[in-house]
């Protein structure tokens, strides 16, 4: 059966009349009635009384108007949601996150007007080390991820560097030096260095341990912290002093203190990482929108 032949009998049962059915479909008379008559030959039986003036539905054709209006309801409104999530209007967003790129103000930026604009797209939030990440990206596990460089992507990955951030050093808040606004690593001597697994964001990792040394910092062995942020914590409770990224001074724990290093060449950057060759509507308008700040942003 043919669903214009559904679409022709409830626009008759409707009317009640064969001229103002054909009227509000927007075609003649004549081929209208064909139609019905097709119809009701295929489905054995008829539809409608013929009266003097207009018609009226027989008892078979009442027990079909109910079905064949759900149907047409349930038939626009699939093709409505298809079409919706094919321009990226409705759906979900697989988003991936690196342990502390979400507290990045540009990826937070990024993420609300996205949400602003594509209201109707669930945004689904998955944290990840990096390795993870770009596994979960290759798999289309995630749609898109944003993490801590420098990490090994593959040819079929594209990104954008969103942001590059310096680092803050992270003291308790009775240490000798937490009173200065500036703290050289090199003021430092044989204090323990908290820091997360090199699984967890290898390139930060390595980007911390050489620059302790490079500054003559060498730090003692210290227990690991689970993930980057909990660093913070772990100063807080006395385990030692650490790194991290500028964006995680936002983090107002009450028992550290935040300092500049002096160092602007030693800094994170943050990144966006997608599929090559992306079509999904949904991940293509956050590809635009990331293209855009970044365009706003160094308009050179």
């Amino acid at each position: 059966m043919e669903l214009r032949y559904l679409r022709y009998f409830v626009a008759v049962a409707q009317a009640r009349h064969f001229t103002r059915a054909a009227e509000n479909l927007g075609m003649s008379q004549p081929p209208l009635s064909q139609q019905i008559k097709k119809f009701e030959l295929e489905i054995g039986t008829p539809l409608f009384k013929r009266l003097t003036r207009g018609v009226e539905m027989t008892e078979a054709g009442q027990a079909l108007y109910e079905d064949a209006r759900r149907i047409l309801q349930l038939t626009d409104s699939a093709i409505a949601r298809t079409r919706s999530i094919a321009r990226g209007e409705k759906g979900s967003l697989n988003v991936g996150f690196s342990p502390s790129a979400m507290f990045h103000p540009t990826v937070l930026g990024l993420l609300h007007s996205y949400c602003q604009q594509h209201p109707h797209v669930q945004p689904l939030p998955k944290e990840e080390n990096p390795a993870t990440l770009i596994a979960s990206l290759q798999k289309r596990n995630i749609d898109i991820a944003f993490l801590r460089l420098p990490c090994d992507l593959s040819d079929d990955i594209n990104g954008e560097i969103l942001a590059e951030e310096p680092m803050k050093l992270v003291l308790p808040a009775g240490h000798a030096l937490s009173h200065k606004t500036q703290v050289s690593l090199s003021e430092l001597r044989q204090e323990p260095l908290i820091i997360f697994p090199r699984e967890v964001c290898p390139g930060l990792h390595d980007m911390i341990i050489r620059t302790c040394y490079l500054s003559g910092y060498g730090p003692r062995p210290s227990p690991f912290a689970p993930q980057l942020t909990a660093t913070i914590g772990m100063v807080a409770a006395g385990f030692g002093i650490t790194l991290v990224p500028e964006s995680l001074a936002c983090i107002k724990a009450e028992n550290v203190t935040y300092h500049d290093i002096g160092m602007p060449e030693v800094h994170t950057q943050i990144a966006a990482i997608w599929r090559k060759h992306e079509r999904s509507a949904a991940i293509v308008n956050m590809i635009h929108l990331i293209r855009q700040h970044l365009s706003s942003s160094h308009p050179d």
